[in-house]
């Protein structure tokens, strides 16, 4: 299997995972999350997966400012409903980064550990997410804005003709290297553009 190299260079979402520890799955229950699992999970790469992974990059480390995000024990909102726009496919990035469901998730050993009912859709929110610590009741905003971080101008013409099959092996090719370049300048170039991802407290 090969990837784009720049996934590598990805900064890593470290969380500590109080359940995994407790069954073994993890000895010290530390959990790091890379950008190709996101990847994987959602089978694309594209600006909406690579938000969701910024997001979570930078908001946890804003949530938890002086220690690893627990796993489990962290509620997100989001404005839009499931099945608007790109909500779903954030969604299940966030999922298997923190744990968090709507109703499918984990129900816990007797009342611990539990992971549905941590997400919800439709919130009464401005912000692109928010992320509530179940412990200390703090909660971020984050908003995430790609906008500024434009496309190359040749992406549309030759998405058109990759979608109407007119396209040959080379300009397919170009296709993918120039959105791979986008999602590169948003996860690595711009990870600390306040203009892509914005946080504030609540």
């Amino acid at each position: 299997m090969t990837f784009p190299s720049f996934y590598n260079k990805v900064q890593d979402i470290e969380l500590y995972d109080p359940l995994s520890k407790m069954l073994g799955a993890f000895d010290d229950g530390i959990i790091k999350f890379k950008y190709i699992i996101a990847v994987k999970a959602a089978g694309h790469s594209c600006p909406t997966v690579a938000g969701a992974y910024l997001m979570l990059a930078k908001g946890l480390k804003e949530l938890y400012p002086d220690s690893l995000p627990v796993r489990g024990e962290i509620k997100v909102e989001f404005k839009e409903r499931m099945q608007d726009g790109v909500a779903g496919v954030i969604a299940n990035v966030v999922s298997m980064i923190t744990g968090a469901t709507e109703f499918s998730g984990f129900k816990g050993i007797q009342g611990n550990f539990a992971r549905h009912s941590l997400m919800s859709f439709g919130s009464d929110i401005s912000s692109s997410m928010r992320l509530t610590r179940k412990d200390s009741g703090v909660s971020i905003d984050i908003y995430y804005d790609p906008s500024s971080v434009v496309a190359d101008d040749r992406m549309i013409p030759l998405m058109n003709k990759i979608l109407s099959k007119n396209a040959d092996i080379k300009e397919e090719k170009l296709f993918g290297e120039l959105w791979q370049d986008r999602v590169k300048r948003l996860l690595i170039d711009n990870f600390d553009n306040n203009k892509v991802v914005r946080i504030t407290k609540v």
